[in-house]
């Protein structure tokens, strides 16, 4: 294709989807409200919770999480070093960001794996697609989004979303083909439908993979912390933008090293949930 022909193709590409994301870029933004709306309140509650309660519930959430009592000092004293070094507020902002976007990677990612798990023709159509999301840089699909919602909380989270996904998807399809062919055999014999099947056998076998996947989608959900605060995210990407901009060596370190403790916390509560899962599976299958 020659320079004025390329030049030409993509002009008109740009041009088709201006056109679309001024015809239909209000009714979208209408849709999201309602997320918008959760995201919002999600974050007034837990910037409005006192912190020595919110300490106490993420203490309990790790231990019922890990059992382990490392973990649980090492989630108080992480919180309460970021309280004392004034990032509490971007904390909680973050915490509700990555809560919102595991929770509808959740939503859409569960019932991909199952249906690619049934399918071996839908695995061959959804497979490139997750390969092409997890690829693709962040910055390229930023752009539409950018355009349609312009600026703000949901593109951000949208973004997250596009790039935390594909885990959860593909290991949750993993964990439902793993499950042994004689254990169903045992459930069709026993006369179980599909739902049945599917819920009190497959589902329940392939958690400690499902649980994998959550984990890393969470882990890429707090990766794309800085690249969505470019878009008008808050949190504690912001700061750590601003310091970039603005060569604040320590602002950037302090807000970088907050990510970093809520990336461990989260992993170890996960994993160790997910390991004991494996365990229980283990111990009842001998």
């Amino acid at each position: 294709m020659g320079r004025r022909d390329l030049s030409a193709f993509r002009r008109s590409i740009d041009d088709s989807f201006r056109e679309f994301s001024r015809a239909y870029g209000d009714d979208l933004e209408t849709l999201f409200d309602p997320l918008l709306r959760f995201l919002i309140w999600l974050e007034d509650v837990l910037i409005a919770t006192p912190w020595p309660l919110f300490i106490a519930l993420a203490a309990a959430l790790a231990y019922w999480g890990a059992r382990s009592l490392k973990i649980v000092i090492g989630t108080v004293l992480a919180f309460l070093a970021i309280g004392f070094m004034g990032m509490w507020e971007d904390t909680m902002a973050t915490v509700s960001m990555i809560a919102v976007s595991t929770l509808l990677c959740l939503v859409v990612g569960l019932p991909m794996g199952v249906i690619m798990a049934r399918s071996d023709r839908a695995q061959r159509i959804i497979t490139p697609v997750l390969d092409i999301m997890q690829t693709i840089p962040s910055f390229v699909y930023l752009i539409p989004v950018v355009m349609l919602l312009g600026i703000g909380r949901v593109p951000g989270l949208l973004a997250v979303v596009i790039y935390a996904l594909p885990p959860i998807v593909r290991l949750t399809n993993l964990g439902i083909r793993l499950v042994d062919r004689e254990v169903l055999e045992a459930a069709d014999a026993f006369g179980s439908n599909y739902w049945q099947r599917l819920t009190q056998v497959q589902i329940p076998l392939a958690l400690p993979n499902i649980f994998a996947g959550v984990n890393q989608t969470i882990m890429m959900s707090l990766a794309m912390v800085v690249v969505a605060s470019m878009i008008g995210v808050g949190g504690l990407g912001q700061p750590v933008l601003k310091a970039i901009s603005n060569q604040y060596l320590a602002l950037g370190v302090m807000n970088g090293l907050a990510i970093v403790a809520l990336a461990i916390i989260f992993d170890r509560v996960s994993q160790s949930f997910g390991q004991r899962l494996q365990k229980h599976n283990s111990s009842r299958s001998h």
